[in-house]
């Protein structure tokens, strides 16, 4: 492809338009939205307006007037079309690892007689973490984490696991994972099924109700663009609702919170997993950043996720200059997320030359460079121009200049 094809794809782009709602540095090619989405605008102009208007000038009366009480379910059920979800299943709160504690904690309470959580070496690290601390508690009889390597998911299924816990979309290569199929072979077997779906959401067509999908848990930092920290969700199926004890009973959880209430008493459905209070100001920029998916088909979104995949696969394939580099994600769109990952001994220092020319890639351990593509915001030229910039610092080397392998505690 010539950059005048790519420009042409540029100028049938149907959500080209959407660039314009995001708050883009000049002169930067932004390939890290499967780490920190950009921002925004309507999430600058809210933060100022709850800073300056609702905290500044209303304060505590925010809480009423200005609807913070409620962000937690408003903002929920602004992300459950995302996630292919009906109204009263999809709550917003706390981060990722807590609400996993939770989901897991409750799903384990729900299969008396079985204990096992069964996942994958190569699963996000803080899902296993999450898991393996609460395989720890008491006398470590609460449950039991076994985590197989390679493929072969389906052999894994017994009648002594109680959960199948995976991550939707590989953090490292991109690989996709088929819902649909792995939840009913773990149904099949008497198994309930926790996706973590932080590197899909908002990328992704999602249709978890259809799937039959029992629990998921996602961020709202990476393709929802809610900012550095911003508050996580829980799917949880209707069908579960009256089976669930999450066990940090908090009083937001709480069914009349506000009756201080000596005991406690779970609210109704989703709201259950609910703890504390909610952060207000991360909740409302949250909340104006899925603006920026009002009207947007995401089947439309896919389409151009895949196409920007694919032209960055093929340019490095033509480029002599990128033949060190190896593709370590699926070839097939049908199998990767939206993003592409190439391994090379020197992948931390080649991401650093890279950002220092104003592309931001970013580098996972031990080799992998990561480019991801959020196609609200990317344009194919951006592409086609990351790439030259990418065949150039392989061609000189500048990576290998030693101010590049310094280390940051982020990586």
């Amino acid at each position: 492809m010539n950059y005048q094809d790519v420009l042409q794809q540029d100028t049938i782009d149907p959500l080209a338009g959407k660039r314009r709602e995001f708050v883009l540095p000049d002169n930067m090619i932004y390939l890290d939205g499967n780490s920190l989405g950009a921002m925004p605008i309507a999430a600058y102009e809210r933060s100022r307006q709850v800073t300056e208007q609702q905290w500044g000038l209303n304060l505590i009366k925010g809480w009423n007037a200005d609807d913070w009480i409620d962000l937690p379910t408003m903002v929920g059920e602004k992300i459950a079309p995302l996630l292919g979800a009906a109204p009263g299943q999809v709550i917003c709160c706390d981060s990722t690892s807590v609400n996993l504690f939770k989901v897991l904690c409750s799903a384990v309470e729900m299969q008396q007689g079985r204990s096992v959580v069964v996942s994958q070496k190569d699963n996000f690290p803080a899902d296993l973490y999450i898991a393996e601390g609460l395989s720890q508690l008491g006398q470590g009889d609460f449950c039991e984490l076994k985590v197989f390597e390679g493929s072969g998911i389906e052999d894994q299924l017994d009648d002594t696991v109680a959960l199948l816990m995976l991550t939707h979309v590989n953090f490292r290569t991109g690989k996709l994972h088929d819902i649909r199929k792995l939840t009913k072979a773990a149904h099949d077997k008497g198994i309930l099924v926790i996706w973590d779906l932080a590197h899909s959401t908002g990328v992704l067509p999602l249709s978890l109700d259809e799937w039959g999908v029992d629990f998921a848990v996602g961020c709202g930092y990476k393709y929802l663009n809610g900012g550095p920290g911003a508050p996580a969700f829980i799917y949880a199926a209707e069908r579960h609702h009256a089976s669930i004890r999450q066990p940090l009973s908090g009083w937001m959880g709480h069914r009349a919170p506000f009756a201080f209430d000596e005991n406690y008493t779970a609210a109704p459905g989703v709201q259950q997993f609910l703890c504390g209070t909610p952060p207000v100001l991360s909740m409302s920029v949250l909340d104006a950043s899925l603006s920026v998916f009002e009207n947007v088909d995401m089947q439309v979104l896919r389409t151009k996720s895949v196409a920007l995949g694919e032209l960055f696969i093929q340019l490095i394939a033509d480029n002599d200059s990128l033949g060190e580099l190896t593709l370590i994600s699926p070839k097939k769109s049908s199998e990767r997320g939206s993003q592409v990952a190439l391994a090379h001994p020197e992948a931390y220092s080649i991401c650093q030359a890279l950002i220092e020319r104003n592309v931001i890639a970013d580098f996972r351990t031990p080799d992998v460079l990561r480019f991801g593509f959020a196609p609200l915001y990317l344009s194919h030229q951006d592409i086609w121009k990351a790439v030259h910039i990418l065949a150039d610092v392989m061609a000189s080397k500048i990576y290998s200049d030693e101010k590049f392998s310094r280390v940051q505690k982020v990586t």
